[in-house]
């Protein structure tokens, strides 16, 4: 009795094992979901929204620039405004147009691109240095400070004839107004970067052993970094403001030097699309940087 019971039992339970492992196995299972297949989804919403972000805000300003285009248009059209104040958009880009092809405009920005370059890098060379030095002796900044100060207050316009008196006409003077245009906000960025080191860092890394270049280089370079960045991009778009000084003052070639002819000329399309070459030029300088400082972004 006891045995058959058992057995019936036993039957019975495999019974249920088997119906159950059944219907599990008619079940259908779903694929584990792959981490790594997720994550790419993931990176691309993320690329996607700053891409949708910067597009968005692009729209503002290429309202503004049809608005300020529209104004233009219905101020100087109908005849409300002389040409000679304000010519027509039609005339300026034609004149734009003419300038370009001819390769006057071209041949003249390629002047005042070497004279902003050049100028832009001496005075790098000399104020990331000399803003180093100044926030790090004291003794330094009390003996030199006040010479920079002083040159920072006396416009570079009064300084440029002096260099045409020295030097003549030509690169050279035209270089040496775009360094000292762009030296004062390359060395005072230079010094406010260096002086808002925290302090802890610097005594840390000398506790392990750091000092001298590899201080600078791998220490306070990266934490000066963003202003000195700030500086660049500061000083590279001021550079053509430099270049254009030396070129009212005592320059027979360059964008400066053809603003001058035009205005002489009574050509004011001329004018006005020779300032449209130089704002074409500064949004290149400021592309640049901004590359540079992604970069370095990149990098850092």
């Amino acid at each position: 009795m006891s045995v058959t019971t058992s057995t019936g039992k036993h039957a019975a339970f495999s019974l249920h094992s088997s119906t159950s492992v059944r219907t599990r196995a008619e079940l259908p299972i779903s694929p584990p979901e792959d981490e790594n297949t997720q994550q790419p989804i993931a990176d691309q919403k993320r690329t996607s929204q700053p891409r949708s972000a910067s597009l968005l805000s692009a729209i503002p300003s290429l309202l503004l620039a049809g608005f300020i285009l529209v104004a233009w248009y219905i101020l100087t059209t109908p005849g409300h405004v002389s040409n000679l104040f304000l010519p027509t958009p039609a005339d300026v880009f034609s004149s734009l147009s003419t300038g370009l092809t001819s390769g006057v405009l071209l041949s003249n920005a390629a002047v005042t691109i070497e004279e902003s370059v050049l100028g832009f890098l001496l005075a790098l060379a000399i104020a990331l240095p000399l803003g180093y030095g100044l926030a790090k002796s004291r003794l330094l900044a009390i003996t030199i400070h006040p010479y920079v100060a002083a040159g920072q207050a006396i416009p570079a316009i009064v300084i440029a004839p002096f260099f045409s008196l020295w030097l003549g006409y030509g690169l050279l003077p035209n270089m040496l107004v775009c360094t000292l245009v762009v030296f004062f906000p390359i060395i005072v960025n230079t010094i406010l970067g260096v002086r808002t080191i925290d302090s802890s860092l610097t005594d840390a890394a000398r506790v392990e052993g750091a000092s001298g270049w590899s201080l600078i280089a791998h220490i306070e370079f990266p934490l000066a970094l963003p202003a000195v960045l700030a500086a660049i991009r500061t000083g590279f778009t001021l550079s053509i403001v430099g270049a254009l000084v030396g070129e009212f003052v005592g320059g027979s070639q360059g964008l400066g030097a053809l603003v001058l002819m035009a205005k002489n000329q009574f050509n004011t399309p001329f004018m006005f699309a020779t300032v449209l070459m130089l704002a074409a030029l500064a949004a290149l300088y400021y592309g640049i940087t901004w590359l540079l400082t992604k970069v370095a972004e990149a990098v850092y």
